[in-house]
């Protein structure tokens, strides 16, 4: 009996402790594979911080206008007898553009014309007769009044007819044409567009906060869309005399060139204010920073005495951001000028992770990035 209890005392033992030799050996084998797999290189890119010289700026989108533009129209109605120009034309001041029907009208002018001539004749023998007394100082007084009057009749019908002549109040390039001969025109009728476009203005609104910062004469540059790559120089020539009661903001005007007339009024530009003198940043490509709810942050590459090669090890680094330029931000605290920051390949980062750097495929950051045509 005892030896049976002993026999199956030590066969239970070898089970256990086969059991547990075969988990210690099962635990060692897979701390051997993590260990091997642990903190893999991780291909990344990268940038080295630099210092710039930024100038402060105010920036605003502002709205294109002509200095002279109108649409043109006629005061009073009438059919279309003839047009002098086409769309797109350039006239100067004083052009003739466009007739209405007037033979009506010219037709009474001439009427009232014939009319003071003869109370001119009248005058003129009053006059005459009056000198040996053969009429009354009253007839010549009746005579002259008679005069007068007719005059301003034809004055009167003369602007009549001047009004159904359209002429250009000022040179500048036409819009669009959208009245035709024959067409019956009523007072007011929008006939044609006239912008001068030597001079433009841009009109951006800029919160009252800034307004110590800004005096007319101050230079301004304006970019537009249409045409990346292009910057207009101008400057301010208006700051307006009250602010917004319910925005808050003041409305600045600044006058720019336009030689080309590449720029038409109606467009949106993007208007830069240099603002105090320059400032030194670190500064860095945005894509290098880590946004996170408790703080910004970069990775920086720590290559151990070996720079110039391809490996080493990141840290992770909080950082205090300022002001961006295009692709690029100012750094306030957090990297030092020349250390290399990981700019593409952090979401597998964490501290201590071997990096291998790849820069092959990396374009440049620019503080005015452009739109290139492909």
């Amino acid at each position: 009996m005892i030896k049976r209890m002993v026999i199956m005392l030590l066969a239970t033992g070898a089970v256990f402790g086969g059991l547990y030799g075969f988990q210690t050996f099962k635990a060692g084998i897979i701390q051997k594979v993590m260990a091997g797999m642990a903190n893999p290189p991780q291909t990344v890119s990268t940038a080295a911080a630099s210092v710039s010289d930024w100038q402060s700026q105010l920036e605003a989108v502002g709205t294109l206008k002509a200095v002279n533009g109108a649409d043109l129209a006629l005061q009073v109605a009438g059919i279309v007898e003839e047009k002098s120009f086409e769309s797109g034309d350039t006239v100067v001041a004083g052009q003739t553009l466009l007739k209405l029907s007037a033979e009506d009208d010219i037709a009474k002018l001439a009427a009232l014309q014939a009319t003071a001539d003869n109370y001119a004749i009248s005058l003129r023998r009053a006059q005459e007769q009056q000198k040996v007394s053969a009429v009354s100082q009253a007839t010549v007084d009746s005579d002259a009044a008679s005069l007068k009057n007719a005059k301003a009749l034809v004055d009167q019908q003369q602007a009549i007819v001047d009004q159904k002549t359209l002429r250009a109040p000022f040179a500048g390039r036409l819009g669009i044409r959208s009245v035709d001969l024959g067409q019956y025109l009523t007072a007011g009728t929008t006939i044609v567009t006239l912008q001068a476009l030597d001079t433009l203005y841009v009109d951006l609104y800029l919160p009252q906060q800034v307004l110590s910062q800004i005096k007319v004469g101050q230079d301004v540059t304006t970019t537009v869309d249409s045409f990346p790559g292009k910057t207009f120089p101008g400057k301010i020539s208006a700051i307006n005399s009250k602010v917004d009661s319910t925005s808050r903001n003041v409305q600045i005007r600044a006058t720019m060139n336009n030689p080309d007339g590449i720029l038409l009024p109606g467009m949106f530009g993007r208007v830069k204010i240099a603002v105090g003198s320059s400032q030194k940043f670190i500064t860095l490509p945005q894509t290098s920073i880590v946004y996170n709810p408790y703080g910004d942050s970069v990775f920086i590459v720590d290559q151990n005495g070996q720079e110039g090669t391809k490996n080493g090890v990141v840290r992770q680094s909080f950082v205090k951001t300022g002001a961006t330029r295009g692709d690029n931000v100012a750094i306030v605290d957090g990297v030092k000028e020349g250390e290399q920051v990981v700019t593409a390949g952090q979401i597998k980062l964490r501290n201590g992770t071997p990096v291998i750097i790849d820069n092959s495929h990396v374009p440049a950051a620019e503080n005015a990035p452009e739109i290139k045509d492909q």
